[in-house]
């Protein structure tokens, strides 16, 4: 047997021909620890191809899925909010709206637009989680009431996006009067005889479900979506005992009666389209 003595404390390897990983490249699934290159997780629309697992995307994304070519008009980009209630907690309002849209490149927490879904005429108002928890803010109730105006004047089927942590707390009761503001509006939607398609992702929590999230005349949502007015932790806690298995998500709230039906992002489009026909006949 050969023995052999060490030289020098270690091996030096050149790190200056080292090749770094761009960042951003891969994707790793948190759900199943699968790890694809960017572009297939793309190319697969934000779903894990392993366990169907369904990654949280933006308006932008939702907007390239549904509508024809990608092609769409936005509505009334540039509403922002105000702050009549000079509101600050760890930071002032203005500042944090002002800094999230630098950070995000939006103007609010949701966006809305009209666009062909299969050559049928569409409004959809979709929400950004990333704009302060895809919040229920003045703003977001004004641009629904103006896209439901819209849908209503082009005698076309509306659709809310919602992705939403609930009622935005720097709003305070102005937040809430929203819940009651799109609520009449979807009334009026409903008087004109036009369809509101109500579609639910991850998650969808609070003012937002306790008002315009359930009131489509169809309800649907994506897989394993977290659906709730109040979170698990915090039921768990009131009740004071252990909740059932997939406790408050999209599969657990078809059984209970409150979904219509539960949709793979890859089949939106036309599961969609095919209600949009069904309603407009």
């Amino acid at each position: 047997m050969g023995w052999f003595k060490r030289q020098a404390e270690g091996i030096k390897t050149s790190t200056k021909d080292k090749k770094e990983t761009p960042e951003g490249l891969w994707y790793k699934c948190p759900k199943c620890q699968t790890v694809v290159t960017s572009e297939d997780h793309i190319k697969n629309v934000y779903v894990c191809e392993r366990c169907s697992y369904h990654d949280r995307v933006g308006s932008e994304e939702y907007f390239q899925i549904f509508f024809d070519d990608g092609k769409y008009k936005e509505l009334d980009k540039k509403i922002t909010s105000g702050d009549p209630l000079k509101f600050e907690d760890t930071k002032k309002y203005v500042d944090r709206v002002k800094d999230t849209q630098k950070k995000t490149g939006l103007t609010d927490a949701i966006r809305t637009a009209h666009g062909k879904i299969d050559g049928q005429e569409t409004v959809i108002a979709a929400m950004d989680f990333s704009f302060i928890g895809g919040s229920l803010g003045s703003v977001m109730g004004e641009k629904i009431a103006r896209a439901i105006d819209k849908a209503i004047k082009l005698k076309a089927p509306f659709m809310i996006i919602s992705k939403s942590g609930g009622a935005r707390m720097m709003e305070a009761g102005l937040s809430l009067m929203q819940m009651a503001k799109t609520s009449a509006k979807l009334n009026q939607l409903s008087d004109a005889g036009l369809p509101y398609i109500s579609f639910l992702t991850d998650p969808t929590t609070g003012g937002v479900t306790a008002s315009f999230a359930m009131l489509g005349d169809i309800n649907i949502a994506e897989p394993e979506a977290l659906i709730a007015f109040a979170g698990p932790r915090v039921v768990r806690e009131t009740i004071g005992r252990d909740l059932p298995p997939g406790f408050q998500r999209s599969e657990f709230v078809l059984e209970h009666g409150f979904l219509d039906y539960i949709v793979e992002r890859k089949n939106l489009k036309e599961e969609v389209s095919k209600s949009i026909r069904f309603f407009m006949n």
